[in-house]
This record gives C-alpha cells, structure tokens and sequence, in this order.
C-alpha cells in the first residue's frame, strides 16, 4: 500500500489533520527565507501576496461555495439560502474576531493596529495578524473532508486535497509575509523563523475541528461550506489585497491574483 492509499483509506478527521499539518509545513517554508534573507524585494512579496489571494478567491467558490450549492438543491429551501446565510455569517464572524482580536499588518505603521488596545509588541501584534489569516484556511480544509467523507456527490476527496494543496502553496508567501518584517523589526533570524511559522499552528487545529463538526452535524454541510468561503474572502479583501497594494505595486499584486486564481481552478477540476 503506497502513501496515497494510506492517507485514502484513514478518516476525515485524519485526513484533515495530516492536511492542516502540510499546509503548516509550507508555511514553515515560506518563513524560512529568513534565513537566507533579510529582505525580499517588494514587487516580488506583493506579487507573492496577490498570488495568495487569488488562490483564496478560487478556493471558496469552487472547493466551497460551488459544492455546497450542488448539496442544497432538492430541499425545501431554495438552494441559494445555505450559501447564502452562510457566507454571510462566516465573514461577520472573522469580522467580530478582526475588531477584537490585536493585530498589525506587515507594512503598517503602528497607530493602525486593530482590534482591543493592548501592550503586545508590534511583532506580537504582525503573528496575530498573520494567525488571523490562518484560521479560516484550515477551518476550509476541515470542513472540505468532512464533506467528502459524507460521501455526497456534490463534496470529493479529490476536491479536499485539490484545496489543501491550493492553500498549502499561498501559504509560503504568507510564511515570508511575517518572517521577514520580523527581522527587520530586529529579531534574530532563527526567532524571526520560529515565529513565522507558529502563525500558521492554527491550520491543523482548526481543520480538525472543521472535520469534527461537519461530521457530527451533516445538516448544515452546505452552511458550513459557505461559512468557510465567507470567512476565506473576508481575509482576502480585508488582509491581502491591502497588504499586496500597500507598496504600491498594484499591477504586479494584480497578475498575481490572476495567476493564483488560474492555479488553483486548475486544481480543483484536475482533482475534483
């Protein structure tokens, strides 16, 4: 029995464990420039970054959004109302936790840090930011095997793999996004590393958790995938597009959304 059937053959909480741990994994990657690297050149972060999003935006509709339309059709709701309530709530819910939550964008001068007042460091303040990106990645990445386990047509492991290697590679630049402002912020290089990819610790938890729940409670599969999609493209338009836009390389920042879209609906069919 190769790899391949061994990870086919475990449940989906497993499944969405080892999964959040490869996406981690390609975060710790991605910090580890650090060692190598004091700075990157901008045009090549904010490409990265927009690459990043793009591959977000594709994720939630066509590893979420779309399958959790195919699961709502036959019901006595119309089939965009799971989709829809979802959606919605998954993105009001990352905006309760982005007004409360203490966080500094990289790039951002200090008296634009959100959330509750606090006397965190501003490198404490950048892995927040960064860990904030994190929690609906893996939450999607639970939810998405969850969903194949069930065994409906409109959810496949194929997908579920397809999006954790999606989120997995705009993980890296996402590992570079906090090392690196962390050195520069006067961290040693092994801190800056070990720091950068604490950040992305979130992803396997709450891919278990996103599993667990979508197994135990297989009603709101569809609203569940939705949430996941609202939460992911809350992040994008409030964390990534700014942060790509904010050197002012915004054409660059723009064909990496194009070619991070590309990417991964290319994935997902390919798999799917």
């Amino acid at each position: 029995m190769d790899y391949f059937e061994l990870f086919v053959s475990l449940d989906p909480i497993q499944q969405a464990f080892i999964a959040g741990i490869f996406t981690w994994l390609l975060t710790a990657a991605g910090a580890a420039l650090v060692l190598f690297f004091k700075e990157i050149d901008r045009k090549v972060l904010d490409g990265m970054l927009g690459f990043a999003a793009g591959v977000m935006i594709a994720a939630s509709f066509w590893s979420l959004l779309s399958p959790a339309l195919e699961l709502s059709e036959g019901k006595n709701l119309p089939v965009w109302f799971p989709a829809l309530v979802g959606f919605l709530l998954g993105g009001f819910c990352m905006r309760g936790i982005d007004m409360f939550l203490p966080h500094l964008h990289p790039g951002a001068p200090p008296e634009e840090t959100e959330g509750v007042k606090t006397t965190w460091h501003r490198s404490m303040l950048l892995v927040s930011a960064i860990t904030l990106h994190n929690i609906p990645e893996g939450l999607a990445i639970g939810v998405a095997f969850g969903a194949a386990g069930t065994g409906l047509s409109g959810a496949t492991l194929g997908g579920a793999i397809a999006l954790s290697i999606g989120i997995g590679i705009q993980n890296f630049p996402e590992g570079a996004a906090v090392s690196l402002p962390l050195r520069r912020e006067g961290l040693s290089r092994r801190a800056s590393f070990l720091w950068g990819q604490v950040s992305a610790i979130v992803e396997p938890v709450a891919a278990v958790l996103g599993a667990a729940l979508v197994i135990a409670a297989g009603p709101i599969l569809p609203y569940s995938l939705a949430f996941a999609a609202g939460a992911m493209i809350f992040v994008v338009v409030e964390e990534l597009v700014p942060e790509a836009h904010r050197g002012g390389n915004g054409d660059i920042a723009t064909m990496g959304v194009m070619l991070g879209f590309a990417v991964m609906m290319v994935l997902d069919v390919a798999f799917g």
